[in-house]
Formats: structure tokens, sequence, C-alpha cells
């Protein structure tokens, strides 16, 4: 987390239908989204998703997915675009592409790709999505949504209704394409990815990746029938066909690339996993290293960090509490300014001070206008302190249902006044790990490689997924390998 504001997001104006030529298919189909307001949103979305996430400071990284990313918009349907290429600091794994040529790529899916020819079938899907207009098609502009308090975790209505507008963040989401935008975003992988040179047959090894940190991730896959998505496995299969038969097509080169080690050389101390300079949760408390504070966490709470806030909710979803950035240049502005952005009228107000930081709490009731009605409704009771450290001004925000509200104000009371200064020096000095590749010294299987580079058994499976390896296989001498330290 590292606490920022956003840029407004405005996606309006995606009202205007007409017919236009799909640049993929050729045919005519309805659109609701011009051309022009596609790129558009594309230029608007793209402040806000670096706001919200940051971007991966790699410049030989960001220089090599411009490169590919370049080559193959030049080959790709619509090769006048102006595509543009960003690596965000996550650890999920994750790529994705919004209207108008604007394609991400987290640094969790640069670690665990183990080839080119992997990033560039992914790379060659989600430009599909792109040149394919599946963004453009979908009837709704949330593409780029407000994040919903840990999304569905949350189940009242009222907190909903509270999160979206109390947070003016936006979440990383997959974009949610159908069974066929999917499929045809595969084909389109495969199709740019081979023409560029690349064996697209290693995308599909990819997929098992996937399946594998999804099982991991201690769910089964989701069956078909319960998915508008095809699920890995079945994709494997898909894209191998795909693969042969670009394979196989005149002109195809008969050697096509994968280059492993040229790629693993390029992420050699990638950043891997969650990264607690940004800030990290233990003992139920959380805790900044960059920003030199901690406050506890509820007990049993569930908690989601950004760089634009920390989100915390309670399990029965009937509270939340999260922290950011305050606007304005003192407490009394900023108290105004949060009270105005969540429709507050304000019952009790009081100047403090918490730890020997200053801070103004107020409580306040949630107040908004039915736009089918035009009657006032009443939504959730809120606790706010505002706490000022130098230049710096953190609000924190609890709030739920009016009846609910006497139940969990200690809780956020305790959580706000427990906010104070990180002193400790196993916390501020907390770094995260790295990818680390390692030449293989003899042959020998991958477990025997990693116990060899002081990896515990514990992580073994960890690390054979993150080099698309099992632990039985046979590295001959020579080859490269992925671990992680710090």
């Amino acid at each position: 987390m590292r606490l920022r504001f956003l840029p407004s997001l405005l996606l309006g104006g995606l009202l205007l239908s007409g017919c236009a030529v799909n640049p993929v298919t050729g045919k005519k189909e309805v659109m609701l989204v011009s051309e022009g307001q596609e790129l558009a949103m594309g230029k608007q979305s793209d402040p806000a998703i670096v706001a919200q996430f940051g971007l991966y400071q790699d410049e030989k990284l960001q220089q090599y997915i411009n490169t590919m990313g370049d080559k193959m918009g030049r080959i790709s349907h619509r090769p006048d675009l102006d595509y543009q290429f960003r690596i965000v600091d996550s650890p999920v794994i994750n790529a994705f592409a919004v209207p108008g040529g604007y394609v991400y790529f987290t640094r969790g899916i640069m670690a665990h790709f183990n080839n080119e020819a992997q990033f560039a079938g992914v790379l060659g899907h989600e430009i599909g999505h792109v040149t394919a207009r599946h963004s453009a098609k979908q009837q709704t502009t949330s593409i780029i949504s407000q994040v919903g308090l840990m999304g569905a975790m949350i189940a009242s209505p009222q907190v909903a209704r509270f999160g979206e507008q109390a947070m003016q963040g936006l979440q990383l989401l997959t974009l949610k394409f159908g069974r066929d935008d999917e499929n045809q975003a595969d084909e389109l992988g495969v199709e740019y990815s081979t023409k560029i040179g690349y064996n697209a047959a290693e995308m599909a090894d990819f997929f098992r990746t996937l399946e594998r940190e999804q099982q991991k991730a201690g769910g089964e896959a989701i069956p078909d029938f319960l998915s508008t998505h095809p699920n890995p496995a079945d994709r494997y299969t898909h894209v191998n066909q795909l693969a042969a038969e670009w394979k196989a097509k005149p002109g195809t080169p008969a050697k096509l690339d994968i280059n492993r080690d040229a790629y693993l050389r390029l992420i050699d101390g990638i950043t891997y996993g969650e990264d607690p300079r940004q800030g990290f949760v233990e003992n139920n408390a959380f805790y900044h290293p960059e920003l030199k504070f901690e406050f506890p966490i509820p007990q049993g709470w569930k908690s989601q960090n950004s760089p634009q806030q920390f989100q915390m909710a309670d399990p029965a979803g009937k509270a939340m509490m999260l922290l950011t950035l305050a606007p304005g240049d003192n407490l009394q502005q900023a108290a105004e300014a949060v009270a105005k952005e969540l429709s507050l009228q304000v019952s009790q107000s009081r100047e403090l001070k918490v730890n020997g930081f200053p801070a103004l709490a107020f409580t306040g009731t949630q107040v908004q206008q039915d736009q089918q009605t035009g009657q006032q409704q009443t939504g959730m009771q809120v606790l706010s302190y505002i706490i000022q450290d130098g230049q710096s001004l953190y609000v924190l925000i609890g709030g739920s249902a009016p009846q609910d509200f006497a139940a969990y104000a200690p809780l956020f009371t305790r959580t706000m006044e427990g906010f104070q200064r990180l002193t400790s020096a196993d916390k501020l000095n907390r770094q995260p790990e790295h990818v680390r590749i390692r030449t293989v010294k003899t042959s020998q299987t991958l477990a025997q490689a990693l116990t060899a580079n002081g990896v515990p058994a514990k992580r073994h499976e960890e690390m054979a997924i993150l080099n698309g390896m099992q632990l039985s296989d046979k590295l001959g001498r020579g080859l490269l390998f992925k671990v992680v330290g710090k």
C-alpha cells in the first residue's frame, strides 16, 4: 500500500449504438461503443489502474514488454492502434486489457512464465481481446469497477452501497468475458504468437500452471457447466490443437522459438509474492514499514491491501473498515471532505490525540436520495478518525448498519485508537522475496535441486509450480531453474 489519490474515472457516453465491422471477423455487428469512445475509455481507465496498483519499476522488463507488444501489435488485426503495455505491481497471476489497446501484466504472472513463448501466447490472447473488441461489445461500463469492500465477502446491501461511495479505488479484475470470447482470444493468441515466431504450444503448457495454482488455492476447478469460461484443462487441449494447426500452415517457420534461458535471465530478481514494504498483516495487526505506522485488526476479520488503501471486513458481512489518505490540508478540511464524499450527516465531532498524533474523530449517518422516489434514505452509520502524521492525513473509516453500530463501535474505536508509530526493527526492515535463477550443477531431480539450494520441503510444491515442473522431473546439468529468496 503506497496510498495515493485516484483520478476520477469517467466512462460515460456509452449509449450511442450502431453497426461496425469487427476487425477480426470482418462481419458487421451492433456496437454500443464507437471506436472513438473505446479509445477514450482506455485513456481514462489507464491512470486509475496505474494509481491503484502502481507500476512495477524494472526498466529492462518494461522495455522487453514494449518491444514484444509493438512487434505483435503490427501483425494483429488492428495494426494502427497505439498499444500501451504496462507491468503492474501486483503478486496476483493475471493479465488483462481494457479498450483502446491498453494491456496489463502483473509482476505475478511475469514471475510464473518459464519462457518467452508462454509470455507471447498470453500477450497475443490479451491483444486478441482488444482487436476483436470484446470489451466494447460488453453492454456495461464496469470494465473497471469500484472496489466493493472485499467484493462479495460483504453481503449486506447497505454495506455494499456504502462501499461504492466510500472507496474511490479501482479493483484489478479478470475481465468477465464469455466462453466464446475467451476461446476466440485463445485462437488469436496462438495466431499472433506463431506469426512472430513463437511456439504457441507453450501457451497451452502455461494453462497447466494456472490449473495447478487453482488447485493449490484450495478449491477444485469450477466445472464447465458452472462457468462461462473455459477451464484451464480444456484450454490446454484446445490451444495445443490450435498450435499444431498453425504450425502446419504454409509459411510458418519450421522451427518456432521458445527461448527459455533468455526469459529466465530476464526475470532474475523479480519481486515474488506480497511486498511487505507496501504493508503487511501479521498477528492481527497491519504494519507499514515505508510509512512507519501500525494498527490492530479485529480478531477474525478479513483484510485486503492495495497501493491505494487497506480494507478490513467482518466475516459476517455486517461491518467494514478501511484506511486511506484523506484529502485536505488540515484535520477539519479532511473531515469535511470525507463527510461530503460519504453523504454523512455528522452528529458528533471532537479533536483528540491518538498515541501522540493530532486527530479528529466524528460519527455520522449516511443519508442518500432515492433516485426513483426522490425521498431521503438512511444508510450506514459511520465512525471516522482523521489522523495527522506530519504532512500526511490518514482517514480510518468504520461503518455498519445503524442497528448494528453499537455492537461494532468499540471494535472501530480500538482499531483507530491503536494507530501508532511503527518502531519494531523486525517490521521496519522486512523485505520482499525475489525470484532467483540457479543453474543445475549435476543431473538431479527438481526436488533435489531445490533442497540443494536451501528451499524448505514445505515450499517444494510451490516452487515446482513456479518452474512449471514436477518435483520428480530430471534436470540436466546446466539447466536453469527458479528458487525464491530475499
